[in-house]
């Protein structure tokens, strides 16, 4: 006992003053050059989770003594507790080594962390203390009875994206929020969310003018799969994706056909033609694929092109086909944009003003020239190192750098799964490794600015890396005159995480703050694995210095999304009471899931505090 006791008092010397060797580094961004409690427990925590304590915890369980498994938000104050009790066990006088944690409480950091989480989000609800925060879709500006009926599920808080719509959309929204708040009595804040700088896949070239639609036959020339034909309307022309999903019917051709027509299609109707070489071929509707779309099914390899004029006819009683109308072939999409990789493929990465396009294969097989796909920030190209990896479509698709030229950046393909993957324009890229040089603030987020600090009641800085990122965005407010708007730091690189402790600490004291753990575009920065742990540490790293969390992306999204639940998910939401608000995405079953996530953390509420387990009665 008395060398257990020897190695806590050690512990607390190390830990306090390297947490004053980290408030020195930092005092510059205190007030008056000090440290409030926050900051100050802030640095014991990174000091004391510095340290490997697992040997240490076990000899503190085996004494029947606190194991420092949950001094997150009182880290002095627990290890003082702990060396009193061992102190009086062996007889000896420590009041002189910890005198400082005499007037510290163990409820002084979790008051502290309710302060501010009221603060960010306002008063807790009546039945839970978590928030709900809703991402609110487009159509909310229209249907006020949607927000209405959000804030009377349990809506607390309100998200609007700044990477869509405009402002006339978001202020629409602010109304129907403000006047579901008086109808219901129910108080929301609203979060503006800045788009920041999204790096995406550039636009890929269009298919050649003349098409060749083919069958597949067998060896004996016997038909074994028709050719495909999607039939939509003239208004959907720029539709970017097929009804069916990017992989398993990439290969299905778009034919654009007067509304009208469309309307009045059915299962069965034949669309006639004369091909390029002068033969009459025809394609039968067969299936209702979507509202926008009929699927066709063709029985002869057949070639169209710009002037192809069709004929639709339909069967009649006699079994032969009457003609309904004619019309000439619209502007032709060809092939969905795409572009089709597989593991050990090579992709080469280029500059976004030029057109991606697929790979380009000889007679016997052997691609001649590897597939091209843009990156719509020029600035990647001067930062990108040989043996980074590089992540598309929200992770769909991995590969690494082989080699940096004056074409761009050539990719091997590593993580395509079975089947490999199609690529679209305007997808989402990501260097994990990569420091890219950007300003803190793109053109759009400095232009969205205006509208934020007039209107919002709290600002989400995406993509944040440092504490000089933090405070680029701390200047521009107060420069437009809300040095006060509360910031919500989006943890969403690898950068982010790695300084996550110094984002923290450099505000915290000078602005309020609140952290997003964004973990979608955070799990293809760091892998879903990672992820997992990072989670984990992030709610640690906040509640040690009582800055309230924003468990965010995914939270019931079959929910949401499909008007059903999985277990996986349930599981999810349950974790999240360990935050201080649970951000859902929109979905046209958004309603449902708001109030299942409401009953949820109401239920969880009663059992869980961060780490801590409550032990409430149960009814057995």
């Amino acid at each position: 006992m008395k060398k257990l006791l020897e190695d806590l008092l050690c512990l607390r010397r190390e830990v306090t003053k390297e947490a004053e060797r980290i408030l020195e580094e930092y005092r510059e961004f205190f007030e008056e050059g000090r440290a409030s409690y926050s900051a100050i427990n802030l640095a014991h925590y990174v000091a004391l989770r510095r340290r490997d304590l697992c040997s240490l915890q076990m000899r503190l369980a085996e004494a029947g003594l606190s194991s420092l498994g949950r001094s997150e938000s009182h880290v002095l104050a627990n290890l003082g507790v702990v060396i009193r009790l061992l102190a009086k066990v062996v007889g000896e006088n420590v009041d002189a080594a910890i005198a400082d944690d005499n007037n510290v409480a163990f409820s002084k950091g979790r008051d502290l962390l309710a302060q501010n989480t009221a603060g960010l989000f306002g008063a807790p609800p009546a039945d839970r203390s978590v928030r709900i925060m809703v991402t609110l879709p487009t159509e909310a500006a229209f249907d006020f009875s949607l927000v209405k009926g959000l804030l009377l599920r349990g809506m607390n808080c309100a998200r609007i994206n700044c990477a869509h719509d405009n402002e006339t959309i978001w202020a629409k929204l602010f109304e129907n929020i403000r006047r579901a708040e008086r109808e219901t009595g129910r108080k929301c804040k609203i979060l503006m969310d800045l788009a920041g700088h999204k790096i995406r896949t550039g636009p890929i070239q269009p298919a050649p003018p003349v098409i060749h639609l083919k069958v597949k036959r067998d060896i004996y020339g016997q038909l074994v799969a028709p050719f495909h034909i999607l039939l939509g309307k003239t208004g959907s022309i720029h539709a970017a994706q097929s009804p069916y999903g990017d992989v398993q019917r990439s290969d299905y051709r778009i034919i654009h056909i007067p509304d009208d027509f469309h309307q009045r299609l059915t299962l069965g109707d034949r669309m006639y033609f004369g091909d390029c070489r002068h033969k009459t071929r025809f394609f039968e509707v067969v299936e209702k694929a979507s509202s926008d779309y009929w699927l066709c099914h063709g029985f002869s390899s057949t070639y169209l092109h710009a002037e192809t004029q069709f004929s639709w006819r339909r069967a009649n009683a006699d079994g032969k086909f009457d003609v309904l109308g004619e019309f000439p072939l619209a502007p032709f999409s060809g092939k969905f944009s795409s572009i089709h990789v597989e593991n050990g493929d090579h992709l080469l990465l280029i500059r976004g003003d030029e057109l991606g396009s697929p790979a380009v294969y000889g007679v016997n097989g052997q691609i001649m020239t590897p597939a091209r796909i843009g990156c719509s920030c020029d600035a990647v190209f001067s930062s990108l190192r040989t043996d980074q990896p590089v992540w598309i479509d929200d992770g769909k698709l991995g590969a690494v750098v082989e080699s940096i030229t004056d074409d761009g950046a050539m990719l091997k393909v590593t993580e395509a799964g079975q089947g490999g993957v199609v690529i679209r324009s305007d997808k989402g890229l990501n260097f994990p490794e990569t420091e890219i040089d950007l300003p803190a603030l793109s053109d759009k987020d400095e232009q969205d600015l205006g509208f934020v600090c007039r209107h919002a009641d709290m600002v989400g800085f995406s993509f944040v890396r440092s504490p000089e990122d933090m405070a680029c965005l701390m200047s521009e407010l107060k420069r437009r005159g809300r040095p006060d708007l509360p910031i919500i730091a989006k943890i969403e690189t690898k950068a982010a995480v790695d300084n996550l402790p110094w984002i923290i600490l450099s505000t915290m004291t000078r602005h309020p703050l609140g952290i997003m753990i964004a973990r979608g575009d955070l799990a293809v920065e760091l892998g879903s694995v990672k992820m997992s742990e990072i989670q984990e540490e992030i709610l640690w790293l906040c509640e040690s210095s009582h800055v309230p969390v924003i468990w965010a992306t995914q939270v019931l999204e079959t929910l949401a999304k499909k008007g059903r639940s999985s277990r996986p998910e349930i599981t999810d939401a349950a974790m999240s009471v360990r935050a201080e608000c649970v951000m859902l995405n929109k979905g046209p079953y958004i309603l449902d899931a708001v109030r299942v996530l409401g009953d949820i953390l109401t239920r969880m509420d009663a059992h869980q505090y961060k780490k801590t387990p409550q032990l409430k009665a149960l009814e057995w």
